[in-house]
């Protein structure tokens, strides 16, 4: 049950207005009662998730968690945006306003791989963002729908993830936020590329092992190196993300 999830998606962050959460929660779910996304889920799923991947980024803010439950209420069903004010006040108004005239302009504007007009298209996105919230919830809403575009025909699927490679995840690099844009990058070259995409995973996961071993190799000095200094800290290593490494390939031959 979407009501659970989100619940449990929330649980132990004290210092959220539940009261709040729960009232857009009902409010979203009425707005879109009857309505099904493409992946046949419910639509109040969708903001279900799109929270999940706002706890995920940290976002522990009640009115960017209200937002993002009826950020698609104004574009995709009948209540107009004075019902969110009535309801919710300015602030959530102004979030789910920024959210709404971004999506309208998603697949209208963008036309081309031109680099000057998807600099234009970056630079107008985020003019229309006053508040910072806008767009961290606009990653989250665009990963969840890169996280199910499976569903959709094949034209849409390669409109979206272009977009998405283009647009998207440069912000989200712009922005600092490595999680989103890798994942971004990645699920736009499988739906891109599906064959290199497939032949590049099915290569790194045979080489998976031996890359953690190399991984393994290189930590252990180092972790006794800085614990010997007095240092607090802890050595990490990740392999690098399956668009990235096609792009390095790329650049070499």
């Amino acid at each position: 049950m979407p009501r659970q999830s989100l619940q449990e998606i929330l649980a132990g962050i004290d210092s959220l207005d539940m009261e709040l959460i729960e009232r857009t929660f009902e409010f979203g779910a009425k707005a879109h009662e009857g309505q099904k996304r493409k992946s046949g889920d419910d639509y109040i799923w969708h903001g279900v998730e799109v929270v999940r991947i706002l706890v995920d980024l940290n976002l522990f803010d009640s009115v960017s968690i209200a937002s993002a439950l009826i950020h698609d209420v104004v574009e995709d069903t009948g209540y107009p945006l004075s019902d969110i004010k009535n309801e919710f006040g300015d602030e959530i108004t102004g979030i789910v306003d920024g959210l709404t005239k971004i999506s309208r302009m998603d697949g209208y504007v963008y036309r081309s791989a031109q680099d000057e007009q998807v600099d234009n298209y970056r630079k107008l996105i985020l003019s229309m963002a006053r508040d910072i919230r806008v767009i961290l919830i606009k990653f989250a809403d665009r990963l969840h729908n890169m996280r199910t575009l499976f569903a959709l025909n094949e034209e849409k699927k390669r409109r979206i993830a272009r977009e998405t490679l283009d647009i998207y995840a440069p912000l989200a690099h712009r922005f600092g936020i490595a999680l989103i844009r890798w994942e971004l990058e990645d699920l736009s070259f499988k739906y891109l590329e599906p064959e290199k995409y497939k032949k590049l995973a099915k290569t790194v996961q045979t080489k998976r092992g031996a890359r953690e071993q190399l991984i393994d190799l290189f930590k252990e000095p180092l972790q006794k190196a800085i614990n010997e200094a007095g240092i607090e800290a802890e050595v990490s290593g990740r392999p690098k993300h399956l668009y990235s490494i096609h792009k390095k390939m790329e650049r070499r031959g």
